[in-house]
């Protein structure tokens, strides 16, 4: 399906049309329910929050100024509903330590690193990306997903500018390192030429 832009949309919707919310819905709802899981890691409570976000701001509409993004304002009440609800279940969250964090190299190399159409590199950034905190896992899906900008990133989540860059800067090298650790510990475990000989006897 071919969507219009969100400003038709709300435009259609402020002159009584309220099936074009329902078109707004179907448009974002992929990414709405993406952004509810990386923070929930649950697709039951990612659904329910996903369904509480469109109430809300249907709701809210009057409420939204065309100053930033209709997506980005969207996104900024999943990113809060959802963070409510994880410090309300007091979900443990397990990030990498950042001890552990090394300078392979500068953001360049890094970027090709992480990507990268080997399927098999694809792989083991999924596997990192589950290492990363809740947050930190939008980020970096707003970016390289969503193709975000870091100002739009900054609406969503609350972080200044700056900030965003920090992090983005400091999860590239996390998912980096994570990568390298998941990468030597398969070659460690690779079977030996020898081992192989006694596995197919």
């Amino acid at each position: 399906m071919k969507f219009e832009t969100d400003t038709f949309y709300l435009q259609q919707i402020m002159t009584g049309n309220v099936r074009a919310y329902a078109i707004l819905v179907e448009k974002h709802k992929e990414m709405v329910f993406s952004i509810a899981l990386k923070i929930l890691h649950n697709r039951e409570d990612a659904e329910e929050i996903a369904q509480d976000v469109f109430v809300k701001a249907y709701q809210s509409l009057a409420n939204f100024k065309n100053e930033a993004k209709f997506s980005t304002w969207l996104y900024r009440i999943v990113y809060n509903t959802a963070i409510s609800k994880v410090r309300r279940k007091k979900v443990e969250l397990s990030p990498l330590d950042d001890a552990t964090i090394n300078n392979y190299s500068d953001d360049t190399s890094e970027n090709q690193f992480l990507l990268s159409d080997d399927p098999d590199r694809f792989e083991l950034l999924q596997k990192a990306l589950k290492s990363l905190p809740e947050d930190e896992n939008v980020i970096v899906s707003l970016f390289y997903q969503n193709d975000s900008s870091i100002e739009d990133i900054s609406s969503v989540t609350g972080l200044t500018v700056a900030n965003v860059k920090v992090k983005l800067h400091r999860i590239r090298k996390k998912l980096y390192t994570e990568m390298q650790r998941l990468m030597k510990s398969l070659e460690e475990n690779e079977p030996q030429p020898a081992l192989l000989k006694e596995v197919i006897r």
